[in-house]
């Protein structure tokens, strides 16, 4: 199968997106780019096109996926409750990278819900998501569009390196702006609980609905995870990420001792960082200043680093504080250890 690409040209024609619809709604699998990466999607109420995308990206059948939708009126055809609590967190941060865990009707696919008796949904805020999904109008389960295990995808291109010829078509909307996934929070629970870190603070959310919890750090491999991202290990290139904290000088003092052993060794770090080391095989990231354009390159980066030929990649460790949270939480994933 050859897959489609959609440019960026036509990212908001009318024909390519009324096109893309109408074949998710025939079952096929279609990538679109939302403001965190590029998700996978597919009919959420069809359990054959679903099994298609765990089919395409080698994912594991009992991880959920998350629905996403172009109108914040369709969940409730699909969920049994929505508390006063999750309103207010659609009204604030609706369309957004925020995914709310709620209880799921029997209307929706199995597959998407994993066996389980909640659903996570959202709403992108990406004029070519929202387009397609409000063409369909569908709820539309939608992954990241990567091969599991690899990083997320933050531009076509990426998605086409993972899944060409395995899906139908992707619609090309350039770079993606968040660069990780969506925070996930659990409002089945009082109070509710933040499962996944992404580019919806803690604070942020604090702030609309008062103090939330956040879910333990590790999950046991025999628990049903209950969001994306809990279980199983994500992220990973093929070359090894060595987190390393501290400065300069013990990034130099760990590089050396690998050196010293024949190791071909690269950093991936801040732009101050990538000055202070002073070495010349550098993956930057972007200023210590902007945490945000940090996060927003990590996955691409990742991707360089596939093509590498470094033995082990040296990583500058971040404050965990605001988008913080979220880009420690994938860079962690990402790396075999932690060097204090």
């Amino acid at each position: 199968m050859e897959t489609k690409h959609w440019t960026s040209h036509d990212e908001l024609n009318n024909q390519a997106i009324h096109e893309a619809a109408e074949r998710l709604k025939q079952g096929e699998t279609i990538a679109f780019p939302t403001e965190t990466v590029y998700g996978l999607g597919a009919d959420a109420t069809n359990d054959h096109a679903v099994s298609q995308i765990f089919q395409a990206k080698g994912r594991p059948a009992d991880n959920p996926l998350i629905a996403h939708v172009g109108s914040s009126d369709l969940i409730y055809d699909y969920v049994t409750d929505v508390s006063e609590d999750a309103e207010a967190l659609i009204n604030a941060f609706w369309p957004g990278p925020l995914t709310l865990i709620l209880p799921a009707k029997s209307k929706l696919a199995e597959n998407v819900t994993a066996g389980l008796t909640t659903v996570g949904f959202r709403m992108p805020d990406h004029p070519v998501a929202l387009a397609l999904l409000q063409a369909a109008n569908i709820p539309v389960a939608a992954p990241s569009a990567n091969r599991s295990g690899k990083p997320s995808p933050t531009a076509a291109g990426h998605v086409l390196h993972d899944l060409d010829g395995k899906i139908y078509g992707v619609l090309d909307g350039g770079m993606t702006g968040v660069g990780v996934e969506s925070t996930v929070i659990d409002m089945t629970l009082d109070p509710p609980m933040i499962l996944r870190p992404g580019g919806v603070t803690q604070t942020e959310i604090e702030a609309v609905i008062g103090p939330v919890n956040l879910a333990p750090s590790l999950q046991a491999e025999d628990d049903a995870p209950r969001s994306p991202g809990m279980k199983y290990k994500h992220y990973a290139p093929d070359c090894p990420i060595w987190i390393v904290n501290g400065g300069a000088e013990r990034m130099k003092q760990v590089a050396h001792d690998l050196q010293q052993d024949g190791k071909r060794v690269g950093f991936m770090v801040s732009d101050e960082r990538a000055i202070d080391l002073d070495q010349d095989h550098v993956y930057r990231l972007g200023s210590q200043k902007d945490l945000l354009a940090i996060t927003r390159h990590l996955y691409d980066r990742l991707r360089q680093i596939d093509n590498s030929d470094y033995e082990i990649i040296l990583a500058e460790a971040f404050p965990k504080d605001g988008i913080g949270e979220a880009l420690m939480n994938r860079l962690e994933k990402a790396a075999s250890e932690t060097i204090e």
